[in-house]
């Protein structure tokens, strides 16, 4: 059975309460573990945390058997991973033998401890309950996250009115620089890798040779590589590509065989069944990037962007370039973020397939649920954003000043809305979102590494969550920092 913490401590247990935090560390663990310390420690906040953890990862089980892993233990675990952007072995190493982390999590002793006394957590057991939470609970979380900050720093004289800056950019999935013939070489060495797998499952005949069909499609892939980016010779340049796609698609008949007339299975007969669709998925991709390369290289087509696939293995991965003068091609999503003035990301959004202005809309309409008791006095874009459907529709909006730059020449009306004094100031301040995003890439989102649409999808929000408690974590240190000089002034004075 699941529980949410272990409340029966030991003697030798630290209390979560009791945890020593650095005022003056400049490193991002101690800001936030100051904001898991909160919300452990504030028990609204902590009901409705633990609430939505347990509607996610328990709903549905039985309150009885082996016990799991306890919610809170799940939650600083995501969110540490997240904060200091490491790997799921440093985070082991981190959950094992890191004082501060253990501490946090309320499993650390002080004195001496047998070995069968001390909680140890494996790398698998990390690994599969970490992945239990998703986007959708993530994004609950942070919202209650956001909404403890804001009443943390509101001001004693009423409410105070939000000042929201958007931009987005790219996040980028964990895949090489893709070209057709690497990606086919990618499909044709893991037809291999399935094939060899299936040798020792099944009584397959006729693959004696694998290892040597392996080196000579992978030498016959690099010599090609080499005469279509480097080579002068067109004709030789297509004897090249031709003699590739003709072990390639040799390779492709014979693994359709393979599937047509399965071999029998000796041991593991589902673990065979799922060999063999994972072989279909992988020739799939073999004819695909088979006829994409006769047509490019040796008709000389032009292969219309949506037929294209950047990765075999993230295959919802999207090839954006930005407008900008560097030109840069980058391989991921475009992530929308929207800030408020205490930096703290109030709305955060996967765009799949989209671009900047598409999002003006859906925007609008997530701010004022998630702003239904708040004033929002301005919201800032930079020029990506616009249209004069989305000025239009923000200019009908509550918001009190619209910061959307014109593209392109600016008449009359345009040059006076964009040379007013607040329009100018607030522009000016947008700037502030290029520093939250780049402090959100230090929080594990300049490249995902988890695999998957459904693991793009949670990575986001559990950096989102880790930086949005960082933000609530300097909020919280400062404040006792202050208190700390307070106290100091008279012994100073004394003395």
């Amino acid at each position: 059975m699941r529980q949410r913490f272990e409340q029966q401590l030991s003697l030798r247990s630290v209390a979560i309460q009791d945890i020593k935090i650095p005022l003056k560390s400049r490193d991002e663990l101690p800001a936030v573990v100051k904001g898991l310390q909160h919300i452990f420690l504030t028990p609204e906040l902590n009901e409705k945390v633990f609430s939505l953890l347990e509607s996610k990862i328990s709903k549905g089980k039985k309150k009885t058997g082996r016990k799991g892993m306890d919610l809170w233990h799940i939650l600083v675990l995501a969110v540490v991973r997240h904060s200091v952007d490491t790997n799921w072995d440093r985070l082991e190493m981190m959950a094992n033998y890191d004082i501060f982390v253990r501490q946090i999590m309320g499993v650390h002793c002080t004195g001496f401890m047998s070995g069968e006394e001390k909680i140890e957590f494996s790398y698998q057991t990390i690994l599969d309950n970490v992945s239990l939470v998703d986007e959708v609970l993530l994004g609950e979380v942070n919202q209650l996250v956001v909404e403890a900050g804001h009443q943390l720093l509101k001001k004693k004289d009423g409410e105070e009115a939000s000042r929201l800056k958007t931009d987005s950019y790219v996040l980028e999935t964990n895949v090489h620089s893709p070209t057709d013939l690497n990606l086919l070489w990618d499909s044709s060495r893991k037809c291999l890798d399935v094939v060899e797998c299936l040798l020792k499952h099944t009584d397959l005949k006729g693959w004696r040779k694998i290892k040597y069909i392996y080196r000579t499609l992978k030498s016959q892939f690099r010599k090609t590589s080499h005469q279509v980016f480097k080579g002068k010779n067109e004709t030789q340049k297509k004897q090249y590509v031709t003699e590739y796609l003709k072990q390639a698609t040799q390779l492709l008949k014979r693994c359709e065989e393979l599937i047509q007339h399965p071999p029998l299975a000796t041991k593991a007969g589902l673990k065979v069944a799922i060999l063999l669709l994972e072989l279909g998925r992988y020739c799939d991709f073999l004819k695909k990037f088979t006829d994409q390369i006769a047509r490019r290289l040796i008709k000389d087509e032009t292969i219309p962007a949506e037929e294209k696939i950047f990765s075999i293995f993230e295959e919802h991965t999207e090839w954006i370039t930005k407008g900008k003068l560097n030109k840069k091609v980058e391989l991921g999503h475009l992530i929308l973020i929207t800030t408020d003035q205490h930096h703290f990301i109030v709305d955060y959004k996967i765009m799949e397939g989209q671009k900047d202005p598409s999002q003006i809309k859906d925007l609008n309409e997530r701010l004022k649920t998630k702003f239904a008791n708040r004033t929002i006095f301005s919201h800032s874009f930079d020029k990506g954003f616009y249209s004069e459907a989305n000025l239009e529709l923000l200019q009908r909006s509550e918001i009190k000043h619209v910061v959307l730059p014109k593209r392109g020449r600016l008449n009359r009306e345009d040059k006076q809305r964009e040379s007013d004094k607040k329009f100018k100031e607030l522009r000016h301040a947008h700037s502030a979102v290029e520093s939250n995003i780049n402090m959100l890439e230090h929080h594990g989102l300049n490249r995902c590494m988890d695999k998957g649409l459904h693991g793009y999808k949670r990575c986001v929000g559990l950096s989102v969550l880790a930086y949005n408690l960082h933000q609530l974590g300097n909020a919280l240190l400062a404040k006792e920092r202050k208190e700390a000089e307070k106290m100091q002034r008279p012994l100073a004075r004394a003395a």
